[in-house]
Protein backbone atom coordinates (compact mmCIF):
# COMPACT_ATOMS: atom_id res chain seq x y z
CA UNK A 1 0.00 0.00 0.00
CA UNK A 2 0.83 3.49 -0.84
CA UNK A 3 1.99 6.47 1.01
CA UNK A 4 -0.88 8.65 1.29
CA UNK A 5 0.63 12.49 2.46
CA UNK A 6 -2.51 14.14 4.18
CA UNK A 7 -0.71 17.22 5.49
CA UNK A 8 3.03 19.00 5.20
CA UNK A 9 3.43 21.96 7.22
CA UNK A 10 6.31 23.71 6.13
CA UNK A 11 8.15 25.60 9.15
CA UNK A 12 10.96 28.42 8.76
CA UNK A 13 13.69 28.36 11.04
CA UNK A 14 16.29 30.59 11.88
CA UNK A 15 19.95 29.33 13.86
CA UNK A 16 22.40 31.23 15.66
CA UNK A 17 25.82 29.77 14.45
CA UNK A 18 28.35 29.22 17.05
CA UNK A 19 31.00 31.80 14.97
CA UNK A 20 30.92 32.70 11.20
CA UNK A 21 31.46 30.48 8.71
CA UNK A 22 33.70 32.30 5.47
CA UNK A 23 33.77 31.14 2.65
CA UNK A 24 34.99 32.76 -1.28
CA UNK A 25 31.85 33.99 -1.88
CA UNK A 26 30.33 34.72 1.71
CA UNK A 27 30.02 34.33 5.37
CA UNK A 28 27.58 33.20 7.45
CA UNK A 29 26.07 33.91 11.22
CA UNK A 30 22.81 32.69 10.90
CA UNK A 31 21.35 30.00 9.18
CA UNK A 32 17.55 30.60 7.70
CA UNK A 33 16.35 27.48 6.48
CA UNK A 34 13.02 25.51 5.68
CA UNK A 35 11.81 22.38 7.83
CA UNK A 36 9.24 20.09 5.81
CA UNK A 37 7.18 17.93 7.92
CA UNK A 38 5.34 15.24 6.10
CA UNK A 39 1.94 13.08 7.46
CA UNK A 40 0.51 10.14 6.26
CA UNK A 41 -3.00 9.30 7.13
CA UNK A 42 -1.88 7.48 10.57
CA UNK A 43 -0.66 10.65 12.09
CA UNK A 44 2.69 9.51 11.40
CA UNK A 45 5.21 12.02 10.50
CA UNK A 46 8.42 12.04 7.71
CA UNK A 47 11.01 14.91 7.83
CA UNK A 48 13.48 16.60 5.38
CA UNK A 49 15.44 20.27 5.56
CA UNK A 50 16.18 22.38 2.48
CA UNK A 51 19.83 23.42 2.72
CA UNK A 52 19.26 26.41 0.10
CA UNK A 53 20.96 29.79 1.70
CA UNK A 54 19.00 33.36 2.13
CA UNK A 55 20.77 34.54 -0.77
CA UNK A 56 21.85 32.69 -4.08
CA UNK A 57 25.55 32.23 -3.26
CA UNK A 58 26.20 28.61 -3.76
CA UNK A 59 23.70 28.06 -6.46
CA UNK A 60 20.63 30.16 -7.84
CA UNK A 61 18.17 28.48 -5.43
CA UNK A 62 17.00 30.66 -1.95
CA UNK A 63 14.93 30.31 0.79
CA UNK A 64 12.22 32.48 -0.43
CA UNK A 65 12.79 30.51 -3.64
CA UNK A 66 12.46 26.82 -2.33
CA UNK A 67 9.31 27.91 -0.15
CA UNK A 68 7.37 29.31 -3.46
CA UNK A 69 8.67 26.03 -5.32
CA UNK A 70 7.14 23.96 -2.27
CA UNK A 71 4.04 25.63 -2.18
CA UNK A 72 2.85 26.30 -5.40
CA UNK A 73 4.33 23.58 -7.24
CA UNK A 74 5.86 20.65 -5.52
CA UNK A 75 3.20 20.15 -2.93
CA UNK A 76 0.18 20.15 -5.39
CA UNK A 77 2.55 17.08 -7.97
CA UNK A 78 3.28 15.31 -4.23
CA UNK A 79 -0.93 15.37 -3.07
CA UNK A 80 -2.00 14.07 -6.64
CA UNK A 81 -1.43 10.52 -5.77
CA UNK A 82 -0.27 7.75 -3.13
CA UNK A 83 3.23 7.12 -3.27
CA UNK A 84 5.04 3.24 -3.48
CA UNK A 85 8.37 4.20 -3.39
CA UNK A 86 10.32 7.66 -2.85
CA UNK A 87 12.14 7.04 -6.01
CA UNK A 88 8.69 7.56 -7.42
CA UNK A 89 8.99 11.66 -6.98
CA UNK A 90 12.02 11.70 -9.26
CA UNK A 91 10.11 11.23 -12.22
CA UNK A 92 6.86 13.03 -10.73
CA UNK A 93 8.82 16.06 -9.88
CA UNK A 94 10.64 15.82 -13.58
CA UNK A 95 8.18 18.22 -14.75
CA UNK A 96 9.81 21.31 -12.86
CA UNK A 97 13.05 22.73 -13.74
CA UNK A 98 16.18 21.96 -11.26
CA UNK A 99 15.18 24.27 -8.31
CA UNK A 100 17.23 20.57 -6.69
CA UNK A 101 17.15 21.98 -3.42
CA UNK A 102 12.92 22.27 -3.00
CA UNK A 103 12.90 18.49 -4.84
CA UNK A 104 15.18 16.98 -2.06
CA UNK A 105 13.69 18.90 1.18
CA UNK A 106 10.70 17.34 -0.10
CA UNK A 107 11.47 14.00 -0.85
CA UNK A 108 13.60 13.61 2.10
CA UNK A 109 10.71 13.89 4.38
CA UNK A 110 9.02 11.22 2.50
CA UNK A 111 11.94 9.15 2.42
CA UNK A 112 12.01 9.02 6.39
CA UNK A 113 8.34 8.49 6.22
CA UNK A 114 8.82 5.16 4.41
CA UNK A 115 11.50 4.24 6.15
CA UNK A 116 9.45 4.17 9.37
CA UNK A 117 6.70 3.02 7.72
CA UNK A 118 8.90 -0.15 6.57
CA UNK A 119 10.33 -0.24 10.40
CA UNK A 120 13.88 0.49 8.73
CA UNK A 121 16.54 2.87 9.29
CA UNK A 122 16.47 5.22 6.81
CA UNK A 123 20.29 3.91 5.91
CA UNK A 124 18.89 0.35 5.37
CA UNK A 125 16.32 1.75 3.30
CA UNK A 126 18.91 3.20 1.00
CA UNK A 127 20.64 0.21 0.74
CA UNK A 128 23.63 0.88 3.44
CA UNK A 129 25.34 -1.50 5.05
CA UNK A 130 27.88 0.44 7.73
CA UNK A 131 26.93 0.53 11.22
CA UNK A 132 30.07 3.71 11.73
CA UNK A 133 31.14 6.47 9.24
CA UNK A 134 34.25 8.35 9.21
CA UNK A 135 33.62 12.12 9.32
CA UNK A 136 35.63 15.43 8.86
CA UNK A 137 35.26 18.60 9.35
CA UNK A 138 34.91 22.30 7.39
CA UNK A 139 36.96 25.39 8.28
CA UNK A 140 35.99 28.59 6.71
CA UNK A 141 38.28 31.45 5.60
CA UNK A 142 40.11 33.18 9.03
CA UNK A 143 40.62 36.28 10.34
CA UNK A 144 44.50 35.06 10.48
CA UNK A 145 46.72 31.95 10.08
CA UNK A 146 47.28 31.50 13.46
CA UNK A 147 43.59 31.20 14.29
CA UNK A 148 43.30 28.93 11.44
CA UNK A 149 46.41 26.88 13.16
CA UNK A 150 44.66 27.19 16.61
CA UNK A 151 41.37 25.65 15.29
CA UNK A 152 42.98 22.74 12.99
CA UNK A 153 44.83 21.85 16.46
CA UNK A 154 41.47 21.66 18.34
CA UNK A 155 39.67 19.40 15.54
CA UNK A 156 42.84 17.63 15.04
CA UNK A 157 42.76 16.62 19.24
CA UNK A 158 39.32 15.64 18.81
CA UNK A 159 39.96 13.17 16.29
CA UNK A 160 38.77 14.19 12.78
CA UNK A 161 39.86 12.34 9.94
CA UNK A 162 40.05 14.71 7.23
CA UNK A 163 40.81 18.72 7.48
CA UNK A 164 38.68 21.01 4.98
CA UNK A 165 40.08 24.46 4.77
CA UNK A 166 38.36 26.85 2.57
CA UNK A 167 40.61 29.08 0.41
CA UNK A 168 40.39 31.77 -2.27
CA UNK A 169 43.18 33.79 -4.29
CA UNK A 170 45.09 36.03 -1.26
CA UNK A 171 44.32 33.14 1.18
CA UNK A 172 45.73 29.89 -0.53
CA UNK A 173 49.18 28.56 -0.86
CA UNK A 174 51.61 30.55 1.99
CA UNK A 175 47.77 29.85 4.44
CA UNK A 176 48.33 25.70 3.16
CA UNK A 177 52.04 25.77 3.54
CA UNK A 178 52.12 27.05 7.31
CA UNK A 179 49.25 24.36 8.01
CA UNK A 180 51.53 22.09 6.58
CA UNK A 181 54.26 23.14 8.41
CA UNK A 182 52.63 22.67 11.36
CA UNK A 183 50.48 19.49 10.51
CA UNK A 184 52.70 17.40 7.93
CA UNK A 185 50.58 14.36 8.53
CA UNK A 186 46.98 15.45 8.55
CA UNK A 187 44.42 14.00 5.63
CA UNK A 188 43.95 17.80 4.45
CA UNK A 189 41.73 19.38 1.61
CA UNK A 190 40.90 22.32 0.44
CA UNK A 191 37.63 23.97 -1.03
CA UNK A 192 37.91 27.08 -3.62
CA UNK A 193 34.07 27.17 -3.71
CA UNK A 194 35.23 28.38 -8.00
CA UNK A 195 37.24 31.11 -6.66
CA UNK A 196 39.87 30.50 -9.53
CA UNK A 197 39.81 30.42 -13.41
CA UNK A 198 42.90 28.69 -15.53
CA UNK A 199 44.00 31.93 -15.80
CA UNK A 200 45.48 30.49 -11.88
CA UNK A 201 46.84 27.53 -13.24
CA UNK A 202 50.35 27.74 -11.59
CA UNK A 203 49.07 28.89 -8.28
CA UNK A 204 47.02 26.03 -8.24
CA UNK A 205 49.69 23.72 -9.77
CA UNK A 206 51.85 24.99 -6.71
CA UNK A 207 49.20 23.24 -4.48
CA UNK A 208 50.82 19.96 -5.41
CA UNK A 209 53.74 20.13 -3.36
CA UNK A 210 51.33 19.68 -0.08
CA UNK A 211 49.97 16.53 -0.63
CA UNK A 212 46.45 17.33 -0.48
CA UNK A 213 44.10 14.70 -0.62
CA UNK A 214 41.99 16.73 -3.22
CA UNK A 215 41.67 20.69 -4.27
CA UNK A 216 37.38 20.90 -4.86
CA UNK A 217 35.89 22.54 -7.31
CA UNK A 218 38.38 25.19 -8.07
CA UNK A 219 36.63 26.72 -11.29
CA UNK A 220 33.57 27.76 -12.39
CA UNK A 221 30.21 26.27 -10.43
CA UNK A 222 28.86 24.76 -13.92
CA UNK A 223 32.05 23.94 -15.74
CA UNK A 224 33.46 20.53 -16.55
CA UNK A 225 35.61 21.23 -19.65
CA UNK A 226 38.11 23.48 -18.37
CA UNK A 227 38.41 20.78 -14.80
CA UNK A 228 39.66 18.58 -17.10
CA UNK A 229 42.19 21.12 -18.87
CA UNK A 230 43.28 21.55 -15.49
CA UNK A 231 43.32 17.62 -14.24
CA UNK A 232 45.52 17.02 -16.72
CA UNK A 233 48.08 19.81 -15.23
CA UNK A 234 47.77 18.46 -11.55
CA UNK A 235 48.70 15.69 -9.78
CA UNK A 236 46.44 16.23 -7.11
CA UNK A 237 42.83 15.17 -7.40
CA UNK A 238 40.20 17.84 -8.48
CA UNK A 239 36.77 16.89 -6.45
CA UNK A 240 33.28 18.13 -8.24
CA UNK A 241 31.04 19.85 -5.81
CA UNK A 242 28.69 23.05 -7.39
CA UNK A 243 29.19 21.26 -11.18
CA UNK A 244 27.83 18.08 -10.18
CA UNK A 245 23.68 18.53 -10.41
CA UNK A 246 22.74 14.62 -11.54
CA UNK A 247 24.07 11.65 -12.33
CA UNK A 248 24.19 12.83 -16.25
CA UNK A 249 26.88 15.65 -14.89
CA UNK A 250 29.14 12.88 -13.32
CA UNK A 251 29.07 10.55 -15.85
CA UNK A 252 30.21 13.60 -18.48
CA UNK A 253 32.67 14.52 -16.14
CA UNK A 254 34.07 10.95 -15.20
CA UNK A 255 34.28 10.46 -19.63
CA UNK A 256 35.94 14.07 -20.00
CA UNK A 257 38.05 13.09 -17.25
CA UNK A 258 37.08 16.54 -15.22
CA UNK A 259 38.19 15.00 -11.59
CA UNK A 260 38.96 11.92 -9.74
CA UNK A 261 37.18 12.92 -6.68
CA UNK A 262 32.94 13.59 -6.51
CA UNK A 263 31.17 15.45 -3.43
CA UNK A 264 27.91 14.34 -3.24
CA UNK A 265 25.53 16.88 -1.66
CA UNK A 266 21.52 15.24 -1.19
CA UNK A 267 19.76 18.97 -1.54
CA UNK A 268 22.37 19.79 -4.73
CA UNK A 269 21.23 16.86 -6.72
CA UNK A 270 17.40 16.51 -6.00
CA UNK A 271 17.48 14.07 -3.11
CA UNK A 272 18.46 11.11 -1.96
CA UNK A 273 17.26 8.62 -5.50
CA UNK A 274 19.84 10.74 -6.98
CA UNK A 275 22.68 10.75 -4.78
CA UNK A 276 22.15 6.97 -4.95
CA UNK A 277 22.52 7.17 -8.83
CA UNK A 278 25.43 9.27 -8.68
CA UNK A 279 27.28 6.99 -5.90
CA UNK A 280 26.54 4.02 -8.52
CA UNK A 281 28.33 5.30 -11.39
CA UNK A 282 31.11 6.87 -9.69
CA UNK A 283 31.28 3.24 -7.91
CA UNK A 284 31.32 1.78 -11.36
CA UNK A 285 33.89 3.79 -12.75
CA UNK A 286 36.33 3.73 -9.18
CA UNK A 287 35.78 7.44 -8.76
CA UNK A 288 35.53 7.74 -4.64
CA UNK A 289 33.03 9.99 -3.27
CA UNK A 290 31.96 11.07 -0.04
CA UNK A 291 29.49 13.33 1.49
CA UNK A 292 29.88 17.37 1.50
CA UNK A 293 28.07 19.48 4.08
CA UNK A 294 25.47 22.73 3.75
CA UNK A 295 25.48 24.18 7.75
CA UNK A 296 22.45 21.52 7.86
CA UNK A 297 20.53 21.39 11.55
CA UNK A 298 19.88 17.82 12.64
CA UNK A 299 17.47 16.41 10.17
CA UNK A 300 19.44 17.51 7.21
CA UNK A 301 22.85 16.02 9.35
CA UNK A 302 20.50 12.71 9.77
CA UNK A 303 20.44 12.27 5.90
CA UNK A 304 23.80 12.65 5.40
CA UNK A 305 24.59 9.89 7.95
CA UNK A 306 22.04 7.72 6.21
CA UNK A 307 23.17 8.53 2.73
CA UNK A 308 27.02 7.75 3.64
CA UNK A 309 26.49 4.31 4.65
CA UNK A 310 26.64 3.50 0.67
CA UNK A 311 29.75 1.47 0.35
CA UNK A 312 31.21 3.76 -2.61
CA UNK A 313 31.69 6.71 0.38
CA UNK A 314 35.39 6.01 1.31
CA UNK A 315 36.60 9.42 1.67
CA UNK A 316 35.83 11.33 5.46
CA UNK A 317 32.61 13.59 4.64
CA UNK A 318 31.55 16.92 6.25
CA UNK A 319 28.95 15.97 8.58
CA UNK A 320 30.63 17.13 12.15
CA UNK A 321 29.16 17.06 15.30
CA UNK A 322 26.07 18.81 15.59
CA UNK A 323 28.12 20.85 18.64
CA UNK A 324 30.20 22.60 15.79
CA UNK A 325 27.93 24.37 14.55
CA UNK A 326 25.02 24.65 17.03
CA UNK A 327 24.38 25.32 20.53
CA UNK A 328 21.31 22.92 20.48
CA UNK A 329 19.98 21.48 17.55
CA UNK A 330 16.78 20.16 16.94
CA UNK A 331 17.11 17.01 17.05
CA UNK A 332 17.39 14.38 20.23
CA UNK A 333 20.18 12.90 21.19
CA UNK A 334 22.38 15.12 18.80
CA UNK A 335 24.81 14.28 16.10
CA UNK A 336 28.33 13.37 18.18
CA UNK A 337 31.70 12.81 17.02
CA UNK A 338 33.73 9.98 18.55
CA UNK A 339 37.60 9.65 17.29
CA UNK A 340 36.53 10.90 13.78
CA UNK A 341 33.38 8.48 13.63
CA UNK A 342 29.59 8.83 14.07
CA UNK A 343 27.74 5.83 15.25
CA UNK A 344 24.55 5.51 12.88
CA UNK A 345 21.60 5.17 14.07
CA UNK A 346 19.21 2.11 14.24
CA UNK A 347 15.81 3.73 14.85
CA UNK A 348 13.39 3.32 12.09
CA UNK A 349 13.40 6.16 9.80
CA UNK A 350 15.93 8.99 10.30
CA UNK A 351 17.08 7.61 13.57
CA UNK A 352 16.82 10.48 16.08
CA UNK A 353 13.81 12.68 17.66
CA UNK A 354 12.58 16.04 15.77
CA UNK A 355 13.06 18.21 19.22
CA UNK A 356 10.05 19.77 18.78
CA UNK A 357 10.24 22.93 21.29
CA UNK A 358 13.47 23.54 20.55
CA UNK A 359 11.72 23.62 16.30
CA UNK A 360 9.34 25.66 18.05
CA UNK A 361 11.69 28.20 19.31
CA UNK A 362 14.15 28.49 16.17
CA UNK A 363 10.76 28.86 13.93
CA UNK A 364 9.98 32.42 12.52
CA UNK A 365 6.74 31.61 10.67
CA UNK A 366 4.70 27.89 9.64
CA UNK A 367 2.24 26.95 6.96
CA UNK A 368 -0.11 23.96 6.82
CA UNK A 369 -1.05 22.31 3.63
CA UNK A 370 -3.88 19.90 3.39
CA UNK A 371 -3.98 17.26 0.25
Amino acid sequence: MGIKVKRVILRHLQMELKSPFTTSFGSFQKKEFILVEAMDEDGLSGWGESVAFPSPWYNEETVKTNWHMIEDFLLPLLFQAPIAHPEELRQRFSVIRKNQMAKAAIEGAIWDLFAKRQQLPLHKALGGNKNRIEVGVSIGIQKSIDDLLRIIERYVQEGYRRIKIKIKPGWDVEVVREVRRRFPDVPLMVDANSAYSLEDIDRLKALDEFQLMMIEQPLAPDDIVDHATLQEQLNTPICLDESIHSAEDARKAIQLGSCRIINIKIGRVGGLAEAKRIHDICKENDIPVWCGGMLEAGVGRAHNIAITTLDNFTLPGDTAASSHYWTKDIIVPEVTVHHGTITVPEKPGIGYDVDRQQVDIYTSYAKVYHA
